[in-house]
């Protein structure tokens, strides 16, 4: 297995926890997303994902290699080809609440605050970076108050019970980027609470952006 990935990228992060709470090991390789204008803007990251997008996957299938993007994506495939460490509930009703937790931080809130999004904002539309900030933290607290309720309703140690599962995945990267950018998080104590929890993994803690071997 392959990920093709950058230490601070919130999508490869969470494959990265995914593999590490599966105990998989995968070769990592690093796409840089800002030297030289972007290395996934190159020719041959473009064969992998003509999205340009981290992360891209690559693993051997049933019908020869198999190249995958889309974090969840990948981690569902993970999940249904390594079935052992499960990231998902065994209830059909559970499944679906873990799903919609981690979507609404991978598909509501991750792609507004996404590197290129900020960028276009900045490069293309002239937002300063005052307002810039003002556009991410927005967004952010829409997502965890909503979150946030959910959390009061279905947590325990962590998002969905006492087991990590692919809620969590989804939600430390984006806490971790929320920290990073001085987002106050004092209103949602169930998010800072399952925060620590997952520190105290090694699965969480060796995923983390610092840990990467490209971390500059």
């Amino acid at each position: 297995m392959k990920l093709y990935g950058y230490w601070r990228s919130s999508a490869a992060y969470r494959v990265r926890i995914a593999l590490n709470l599966k105990q998989l090991s995968a070769e990592h390789i690093s796409v840089h997303l800002v030297n030289n204008g972007g290395e996934q803007h190159s020719a041959s990251f473009h064969q992998l994902n003509p999205q340009h997008l981290v992360p891209a996957f690559v693993d051997s299938g049933e019908q020869g290699e198999l190249t995958l993007s889309q974090s969840l994506a990948i981690i569902e495939y993970l999940e249904d080809k390594y079935p052992d460490h499960r990231l998902l509930p065994s209830n059909i009703e559970d499944r679906a609440i873990v799903r919609s937790m981690a979507q609404a931080i991978a598909c509501e809130i991750h792609p507004l605050d996404n590197l290129r999004v900020l960028k276009y904002l900045v490069n293309e539309m002239g937002v300063s970076e005052a307002d810039k900030m003002r556009w991410y933290h927005h967004w952010i607290h829409v997502g965890f108050a909503a979150l946030e309720v959910q959390l009061g309703q279905y947590s325990g140690r962590f998002c969905f019970g006492d087991t990590p599962s692919l809620a969590d995945i989804c939600l430390i990267p984006q806490v971790y980027n929320a920290k990073r950018f001085n987002l106050e998080l004092a209103a949602y104590p169930n998010i800072v609470r399952i925060w620590h929890e997952c520190q105290q993994l090694s699965a969480f803690a060796d995923a983390a952006p610092e840990q990467q071997h490209d971390a500059s």
